[in-house]
């Protein structure tokens, strides 16, 4: 498929933003775990921040491959700032599509206009891949939701006015995946506590906690779509993030080459560049030709989401071959930079460390190998 003129618009506007304001800070904000929110407010005047939110949500009402568009580009410069300014939407794809109208009127605006930042409290210490498994509890008390539990690795955890919460509100339903629901809490509610994660391998710059909810309230009204449908509903929402998490894998692995080849451009031995010899030229083709089938499939599978026909089996497909092509051609993109690559003075350093989450979050590469399988299967 071919991008339209206003995709390679978005495109190129999103790298020079990208280049404009990650490049010069990337390797501080690393280094000290901490983004400047200040570039988050930026991009979302410039327009780069919930593409996919529709107008009468205060959004541009673009489509989800615009929004993997930009991942992309934004990730080819800095993983980590990339994901410090898009993931501050991260929940509104379920509110779009579930919430009651005036939850999106509510909460939705303020995302895309940069006075409110959202996460999604999905995963525990329990229950990482196994969503089924989820034990946070909300109960309906004197016209209330009350939640208990707790939640690990959650983006934006410090950061999030808003917090969409997937708890178990139908604990006595002989169905599994019936038995949760998703809650839309304010962390400024007592009882909400969020403790920053440090020492992540990589994606410094975005803020990670872990969560603590004890006898937090929130509206009734605050239920997201139908009560025990939310495992269903985080179905729904894996179908359309997982496309951004394959364009984050194509942005890094995109980065990485480029660093690569300005690299052995200018390394002088064996007599000459390093880019004169058969050998590394053999490696930078098979790297950008993974980069290229890798980029290819997640617009096939965006293009699905964008018509309303989501696969989620080429959905997993993308997401499982993006982290794949990520790890393997930022590992090439290292070895190519020898002993320098192994010093943080070097951009491709920080590429490695970051690269790796890909195959982790929103569904681990071997969730995403059982759920093609799992398709594949069914249909045949």
């Amino acid at each position: 498929m071919e991008l339209t003129l206003e995709q390679k618009d978005i495109k190129q506007a999103a790298r020079e933003f990208a280049e404009g304001e990650f490049k010069e800070r990337a390797k501080e904000f690393d280094e000290k775990e901490e983004f400047d929110l200040s570039i988050w407010k930026k991009a979302c005047e410039n327009g780069f921040v919930g593409t996919f939110i529709k107008e009468e949500c205060g959004g541009h009402g673009l489509g989800f491959l615009d929004h993997s568009l930009i991942a992309e580009e934004f990730w080819r410069v800095d993983p980590g700032c990339g994901q410090a300014v898009l993931s501050t939407t991260f929940g509104s794809e379920m509110i779009q599509a579930f919430g009651s109208e005036e939850l999106k009127k509510k909460y939705l605006p303020p995302l895309v206009a940069g006075e409110a930042i959202m996460g999604f409290g999905i995963t525990e210490p329990d229950a990482g891949s196994d969503a089924a498994g989820i034990k946070t509890k909300a109960e309906r008390k004197n016209g209330k939701w009350v939640i208990n539990g707790s939640k690990m690795f959650i983006t934006n955890g410090c950061l999030a006015d808003h917090l969409l919460v997937l708890c178990v509100t139908d604990p006595e339903n002989p169905s599994i995946h019936k038995r949760h629901s998703a809650i839309l809490v304010d962390t400024k509610q007592p009882g909400f506590q969020a403790t920053k994660i440090h020492g992540k391998m990589g994606i410094r710059a975005s803020n990670t906690a872990e969560i603590s909810l004890i006898d937090v309230e929130a509206p009734i009204e605050n239920l997201v779509g139908k009560p025990g449908r939310g495992f269903y509903q985080l179905m729904d929402f894996f179908n359309k993030t997982r496309n951004h998490v394959a364009a984050q894998g194509v942005g890094v692995a995109q980065g990485a080459l480029e660093l690569a080849i300005a690299y052995v451009k200018k390394r002088k031995a064996f007599g000459g560049t390093l880019s004169r010899l058969q050998g590394i030229q053999f490696v930078i083709a098979e790297m950008a030709t993974r980069i290229e089938a890798a980029r290819g499939l997640y617009w096939r599978a965006a293009y699905t989401v964008d018509k309303g026909s989501p696969d989620s089996a080429l959905i997993s497909m993308a997401k499982w071959n993006a982290g794949d092509t990520a790890v393997e051609v930022v590992n090439k993109a290292l070895q190519l930079h020898g002993g320098y690559g192994y010093i943080a003075e070097y951009d491709i350093q920080r590429f490695y460390r970051d690269a790796k989450i890909v195959e982790i979050y929103e569904g681990s590469k071997e969730v995403e190998k059982a759920i093609i399988g799992s398709e594949l299967l069914k249909r045949a």
